[in-house]
């Protein structure tokens, strides 16, 4: 089916109260964004719903690539725009049917304006009958193969033919901005999927260990990974951080079982000052508990005891198999493994604490020049542009270079 229109239905943000509209004006905005490509497009509000208009008519896989990756959508149809009369509305319905006999049917109809004179039942009870004499196709409702839904709005009655559903949430932008700590490992991506998909707008950043080690790979990966994950709102540039000089500096003056937590709090007093010039009021890490020795509580606090910010970590309760598979399901796991060094891999001790008490990490980072390191890195960052569409260079499993579509 082709159409200019689709009809958008929200959750979460029924929810709402007198600020309801500020999270339709920004679902509508973000909708209007990812339908650019296809042309200019206009958002109605409609009580509970949105009624979407593009300039001219596009395939229903269109629909479906795009607004399945705008979060606020509960789910969403192509649609048609009709008179609210119910012969029209049943005409509608019997010039669209399959064109090959389906074993079962159901038409739904809900009415949001209720003076229309007939109810909700009424309607599916006259539809469905009409589709029967011309069909002889039985009626099942519960798993019927073929459906239609009418909804009677109040300026208008919309039918459609298939419901996609769409990935929930809240719109991007509604929940202000956080600082992504984005490794090129498979967890810090889909922390950064689970902040978007909570209404915040998400700032990537990198650190790789330059101009040490493979820091080229790590930063294709990462900037691919930035691009697999654009349609979802991801901002579209990325901060890259080389920490290869500041990191050496860390093992020359602490013992090291220390070094891990002492890098990380290198890292989290860099993201903040990254975060906070671009109005940032959060990080975002992708830990999760006891996954690694600096993921228990006692390392997360004392990583977290160098953060001025709020720490937020939306993996923190989930094992492995779950993040791979969201990660399968956003597109980023193959990214996630390729290879690609990431910045802690460098100079990485042979063993790591994994209970250190903050007041012992607080003394040993005393012998390093914290301040100075920050500087440096900072003096070294790079705001980088993101393309949606472009490819990037990435070594495959055998080591030579080819291009990957993120």
């Amino acid at each position: 089916m082709e159409s200019r229109y689709a009809v958008v239905h929200y959750a979460e943000i029924g929810l709402k109260g007198h600020n309801r509209g500020f999270f339709e004006r920004t679902l509508a905005r973000r909708i209007q964004e990812r339908l650019q490509d296809v042309g200019p497009a206009s958002v109605e509000r409609l009580p509970g719903r949105l009624l979407v208009r593009l300039p001219r008519p596009i395939p229903e896989t269109a629909w479906v690539e795009r607004l399945r990756t705008v979060f606020g959508i509960a789910y969403f149809a192509p649609t048609i725009p009709a008179p609210k009369d119910l012969a029209t509305l049943t005409e509608i319905v019997l010039r669209h049917l399959p064109s090959e006999p389906v074993p079962s049917f159901r038409i739904r109809a809900s009415r949001a304006d209720k003076s229309f004179p007939f109810t909700s039942q009424e309607i599916e009870r006259h539809i469905g009958a009409a589709v029967q004499r011309q069909t002889g196709w039985r009626v099942n409702l519960s798993e019927p193969a073929w459906e239609a839904y009418i909804e009677i709005a109040y300026n208008t009655a919309l039918v459609s033919f298939a419901r996609h559903r769409g990935p929930g949430g809240l719109p991007v932008g509604v929940s202000g901005r956080v600082g992504l700590l984005l490794s090129g490992g498979i967890d810090s991506p889909v922390a950064g999927y689970f902040m978007l998909k909570r209404g915040c707008e998400v700032i990537p950043i990198h650190f790789h260990s330059g101009p040490f080690g493979d820091w080229a790979a790590s930063e294709a990966k990462a900037t691919a990974i930035v691009r697999r994950l654009r349609p979802y709102g991801m901002a579209p540039w990325l901060h890259i951080v080389p920490i290869g000089e500041p990191q050496r500096a860390i093992v020359l003056a602490a013992p090291a079982p220390y070094r891990l937590i002492l890098y990380r709090r290198l890292m989290v007093r860099v993201a903040e000052e990254l975060t906070r010039r671009e109005g940032g009021l959060a990080l975002v890490t992708g830990d999760s508990l006891g996954q690694v020795a600096s993921q228990t509580l006692e390392s997360l606090a004392a990583i977290e005891d160098a953060a001025t910010m709020p720490i937020l970590r939306p993996l923190i309760g989930m094992d492995k198999v779950e993040i791979i598979e969201r990660a399968r399901a956003i597109g980023t796991y193959d990214l996630s493994i390729m290879p690609g060094e990431e910045c802690c891999q460098f100079l990485m001790p042979p063993k790591v604490v994994t209970r250190p008490s903050v007041e012992a990490v607080r003394e040993i980072e005393a012998r390093v020049e914290i301040e100075a390191l920050v500087r440096q890195a900072l003096d070294q960052a790079m705001r980088v542009p993101v393309g949606e569409a472009a490819s990037v260079l990435l070594p495959d499993a055998h080591g030579s270079e080819h291009p990957r579509g993120a």
